[in-house]
């Protein structure tokens, strides 16, 4: 059976109901009497998929949720049939046959950012046993193993470094864009990279308890957590039906007329209602298109017209997640700004450093010669080592330059800390032991942050800054874009804790994100929107709403786009419902049969669709273009490599 309902209910059988249904229309129109009336075959296709669905929430369902809009007009096909008024039941059965595919299109989900993030799980481990090295499944690995962990390879589990010095690239867990200078006794994280130095470390956390394996479990408990759908027409079924059979048993009563009871049923079927969400849900989606956001599901639209507190990460979402050099200070006479840029770039041309990249990077844009650079070494961590034309360069953290007999100055002490309140990432330089300079690397800033959260607070809209990097960088950040706000230092179970802290609150919460340590905040809030141009595809997929060209400007005029789709919903079916309280009316007074009472169905259907599909062409009002770029940070306490 349901095969058979499976087949009836896709789009191509429901079109082809509709046809016959036409033809039918035409026939009585034309007042030409054929053997069988062609609306038999829109009560069969369109019929059979609606007795199937009343019939199963019937026995299956609790409670008032036994009734539905499917209930109803299953009653009232059935009544429309038994008086021979066959159009009348085709009618009915065709539009909720439209309306629930409509409803089905805007809430496909796809769940292959899920697949993607258990994708990511490492495979195997390097244990040494007995001073010998051998790989073994990441499934055999035990609390306590003691493993090596080359550059380039995914730390197997959660551990703690017991020799070695490397940085790790932790994006996956924090979101943070430069790697994390780690030592030992330092806590490194499943599925996340060593970057640069060989590491031996020893298990902590194994199997379901690693930090990666938490992370997949919270993405998949917020997946589970998604209620489906509820159709407004079905909100609405627990009143209209007893009161639709009632009014329709007084009609028949009262006026001894079958045929006038039954047009009642068939009035009082929610069909406009059953259209009201879906044609204004799609017309709004179809408009978003046009702007580069997709939104995935009516649902999403719709809660997000009801969002009071809009969440942003940082880094590659308020900010565009790139190095830039933003300062070049000499301590020097010698050396001018671009004589140590270029020497720097000189010794960092080697380097495979973000920081580095960046400088090097700086350097040729500003068409610096750089120089020829011998012996170069790097200490994973730490810093470099380079002779750049017979000076001996040392390039990293201050830490760095004092284990290798520099004097830290009361100068470059005072400038380090005005760099880190600017939340900018710092390398300092020594030559021939002597400290003569720092290059100070910031993110930046998207322009249009600032004026997008000014539009989002006159819209009554909180704003809330999520993220993992170090709170001066937060601060500092959050200070620039107007968010008053901050959470910071978080990692991916503390982002999702501080959503759901909200909406104990009563919020509710828009998480705005572009990483894949942001999928469960995505997931567990209300509505949640990824990054799609930059962002990676588990935090687009596990969002319900994506800003294909990371404009985010875009995110005010998708909250007055979903506020209007929301105000077209109720007025929709505050119309409907008027429309079928006059239909009432008129099939009480005779003035309506069936057919007739299946025409007027059809005009308020026809209505709803119209108000909806002005939607698509409205125009939001995007203000402004913003501001011009403004500099800040966003690395976790990086001050060097």
């Amino acid at each position: 059976m349901k095969r058979l309902n499976d087949f009836f209910a896709g789009l191509p059988m429901t079109i082809a109901g509709g046809v016959f249904l036409v033809a039918s229309l035409i026939l009585m129109l034309m007042k030409i009497e054929v053997p069988v009336d062609p609306a038999w075959v829109s009560v069969i296709i369109c019929g059979i998929p609606l007795l199937y669905l009343a019939i199963w929430r019937v026995i299956c369902n609790k409670g008032i949720n036994k009734i539905s809009s499917a209930l109803l007009i299953s009653i009232a096909m059935i009544a429309a049939i038994a008086i021979g008024d066959i159009f009348a039941a085709g009618e009915v059965a065709f539009i909720m046959a439209i309306g629930a595919i409509l409803e089905d299109k805007t809430s496909e989900r796809s769940k292959k950012g899920l697949k993607e993030l258990i994708s990511l799980a490492p495979q195997q481990g390097r244990r040494i046993n007995n001073g010998k090295e051998e790989m073994i499944n990441a499934e055999a690995i035990k609390v306590g193993y003691i493993l090596r962990v080359l550059p380039g390879e995914i730390i197997p589990v959660d551990g703690k470094i017991i020799s070695g010095n490397t940085s790790v690239d932790q994006a996956i867990m924090t979101g943070e864009s430069l790697p994390v200078d780690k030592e030992v006794g330092d806590s490194v994280f499943c599925g996340t990279i060593n970057r640069f130095g060989a590491i031996d470390m020893e298990a902590t956390n194994v199997g379901e308890d690693s930090s990666l394996q938490k992370l997949i479990r919270m993405v998949q408990d917020a997946e589970n957590k998604q209620a489906p759908i509820q159709r407004i027409a079905d909100k609405w079924a627990t009143r209209l039906v007893p009161v639709a059979l009632l009014i329709a048993i007084v009609t028949y009563f009262v006026t001894q007329d079958i045929v006038r009871g039954v047009t009642v049923l068939v009035v009082f079927c929610p069909c406009a209602l059953v259209l009201a969400t879906p044609t204004a849900i799609m017309a709004a989606i179809g408009q978003a298109t046009k702007h580069g956001v997709i939104i995935k599901s009516g649902e999403a639209l719709e809660k997000m017209g009801k969002v009071d507190t809009i969440a942003f990460d940082k880094t590659g979402t308020l900010t565009f997640g790139k190095l830039e050099v933003s300062d070049t200070i000499s301590f020097t006479q010698e050396l001018d700004e671009n004589e140590l840029l270029a020497l720097i770039a000189s010794a960092e041309s080697r380097s495979e450093h973000p920081l580095g990249k960046a400088i090097v990077l700086h350097a040729k844009v500003k068409n610096l010669v750089l120089k020829e650079t011998s012996g170069f070494r790097m200490e994973a961590g730490k810093g470099i080592y380079a002779n750049v034309s017979g000076c001996k360069l040392l390039c990293g953290s201050e830490k760095y330059l004092i284990e290798n007999g520099i004097d830290i100055t009361k100068q470059v002490c005072d400038t380090l800390d005005t760099l880190r309140n600017q939340g900018k990432a710092s390398l300092l330089a020594a030559a021939d032991g002597i400290c003569v300079g720092v290059v100070g690397l910031s993110d930046v800033l998207r322009p249009t942050a600032n004026e997008m959260v000014a539009e989002l607070g006159e819209m009554g809209t909180q704003t809330v800054l999520l993220t993992g990097d170090n709170r001066r960088t937060a601060d500092y950040f959050a200070k620039q874009a107007g968010i008053t706000s901050v959470r910071a230092e978080l990692l991916p179970e503390e982002k999702l804790e501080n959503i759901v802290q909200l909406q104990q609150e009563g919020k509710s919460v828009c998480m705005i994100g572009d990483g894949v340590n942001d999928a469960p905040a995505l997931k567990t809030a209300s509505v949640g929107v990824a990054m799609g141009a930059m962002g990676s595809d588990i935090a687009v997929d596990a969002a319900d709403i994506a800003l294909m060209s990371d404009d985010i400007s875009k995110i005010p005029y998708l909250k007055r786009l979903s506020n209007a789709t929301v105000r077209t919903i109720k007025f929709s079916i505050a119309l409907s419902l008027f429309i079928n309280f006059v239909a009432i009316l008129m099939s009480f007074m005779g003035w309506l049969t069936p057919t007739t009472g299946a025409l007027v169905h059809n005009a308020g259907s026809i209505l709803v669709v119209l108000i909806a599909a002005l939607l698509y062409d409205r125009k939001f009002g995007d203000k402004g273009t913003g501001s011009a770029p403004r500099r800040g940070a966003s690395y976790s306490g990086w001050e060097s490599h």
